[in-house]
């Protein structure tokens, strides 16, 4: 049984799903602010979040900023009336995984939440090489051996994993390590390589001149 954190302040909607999540078989925490919403993240373990964004104390966006700032990488997603495009970015900037706009139809929420479900938990552990990562527990091993990493560096080298002997682009790592208010130099990106260098041994970090960098097992 999966456990789902709801965040919504709209008490016939919130009410409606979490019926919905409990017929279904899932265990729902449902919370109507978003101070409430970081306690119980903190106070218990998740595999899901349904995040409102427009919620009182703290909004869907803010609580998920400062969830992953908490290395938290659990799986999110937003259901939410407005229409901006920004906004979304925002949201995927934040860490979102997925969203829906409201009004939205409970089936197709269900097979989304289904699909973020199947898809965190069958990338759980993930090897390539000599490097595998854990990411219920966010660690990274090489050659067996746990290494100790920043948080930016856990997200950059899961992003080369995740691409493994594929060209990672520039755009893709400043998208995963930064937000979209923060200007980024190519230098900043190459401290973060050249950190990653130094802890390696047994795979290697190529430039890919003009393009980025490729992970190489």
């Amino acid at each position: 049984m999966s456990d789902i954190l709801l965040l919504e302040d709209d008490l016939l909607l919130g009410e409606t799903l979490e019926d919905l999540l409990d017929e279904e078989g899932y265990n729902v925490q449902w919370c109507k602010n978003g101070q409430e919403a970081l306690d119980l993240s903190y106070a218990s373990k998740f595999d899901l979040y349904v995040f409102d964004i427009n919620v009182p104390l703290i909004n869907g966006l803010t609580l998920l900023s400062e969830l992953r700032n908490a290395d938290d990488f659990t799986p999110a997603i937003y259901l939410t009336s407005h229409q901006e495009k920004e906004v979304m970015l925002e949201g995927f900037a934040n860490g979102a995984d997925d969203y829906l706009k409201k009004p939205f139809d409970t089936d197709e929420l269900l097979l989304r939440i289904k699909a973020l479900l199947r898809r965190s938990q069958g990338k759980s552990k993930v090897c390539t090489g000599t490097l595998c990562i854990d990411r219920e527990r966010h660690m990274i091993y090489e050659d067996r051996k746990e290494l100790v990493l920043s948080k930016k560096e856990y997200i950059l080298l899961a992003l080369f994993i995740d691409n493994s002997d594929k060209t990672v682009s520039k755009e893709m790592i400043i998208d995963a390590l930064w937000s979209t208010e923060e200007g980024v130099s190519d230098g900043a990106i190459r401290v973060y390589i050249n950190r990653l260098k130094q802890e390696l041994s047994t795979v290697e970090i190529q430039n890919v001149r003009g393009i980025g960098y490729r992970l190489v097992s």
